[in-house]
Order: structure tokens, then sequence, then C-alpha cells
């Protein structure tokens, strides 16, 4: 007998009425149906279900995603960050330090720096990222399902308060 059955008192063999969610045998939790205490007073009720399986699929579908919505972050703030710093001189300072260094003048840090290098860089960046975090989150999702097989996956309370 599974945590919701011992719940809802349900028999291993019943299953679940018409338009309950199809996790575990839980029922929904419907506005206004709540236990009652001693007292009379309502009481919100609580199941606890298993993250038995986790399918690989739609978790690379979101991971894809949302690791695309990091590169574009990350691309954006790259741009921003340059123009801030570009717009405060610092590259203009330390061109003029690098240039009372070394003594030469035909040193320009523009040419490794420049906003379409950085951003450049910033893009391949981002699309390894993009590969990485959508592969290991997939890799992930097959490694809870091998690991939830072993020792019967996550145990999560959830109740309607």
């Amino acid at each position: 007998m599974s945590s919701v059955d011992r719940t809802y008192g349900e028999s291993a063999a019943q299953s679940p009425p018409a338009g309950a969610s199809g996790v575990a045998g839980a029922r929904p939790a419907a506005a206004g149906r709540q236990g009652r205490d001693l007292a009379g007073e309502a009481v919100p009720r609580r199941v606890r279900l298993t993250v038995a399986r986790v399918d690989p699929w739609s978790v690379t579908k979101l991971s894809f995603l949302l690791s695309v919505a990091v590169g574009v972050v990350i691309v954006v703030a790259t741009a921003l960050v340059w123009t801030v710093l570009n717009g405060m001189g610092v590259f203009g300072d330390v061109n003029g330090v690098l240039r009372d260094i070394l003594g030469s003048t035909d040193i320009d840090l523009y040419d490794y720096v420049g906003l379409g290098k950085v951003v450049s860089l910033a893009t391949v960046v981002a699309v390894v990222d993009v590969v990485l975090l959508t592969a290991l989150a997939t890799l992930g999702a097959f490694l809870y399902n091998v690991s939830a097989a072993l020792v019967g996956g996550l145990r999560v309370t959830l109740s309607d308060d």
C-alpha cells in the first residue's frame, strides 16, 4: 500500500476516480473540501507523493530553453559591462598605463578587448553553456531515474493551505 493509498484509505486495487490527476493516484484538491478536526475547524489536507520517474525528454526541452535564456543573459550582460567600463574610461586608462610601461605607441588595448571581440567571445561561451547545461540536465534525469528505481524516488508532501 503506497503512502497515497494510506492517506486516502484506498486499496491498491482501486483506480482513482474520474478527474483525478495521473500522479500516483492522487486526487486533486477541491476548493473548500478540507478535513475537519475534532472541534469542527477546517484542517488543510496533506498528500504524500513520490516522484518515481522524470521524463528525460521533457527535462531536455526545459533545460535547453532555460540554458538559452542564460546564454542570452551572458551576452547582454557582457555587452553592458563592457559599455559601462568603456564609458568610465577604464580601457583608455589601462591603455595609457600599458604605453607608459612598455614605452611603445603602437599598442592599442582595443585591438584585444574591443566590443566586437568581447561579445563574440561571450557568444561562444553562451553556445558552449547551452550545450553543456542541456547535456548535463539530461544526464541528471537519467541518473535520477536509475537511482529512484533503486531507492524509491523523492518523497514530496503537498498541502492545500
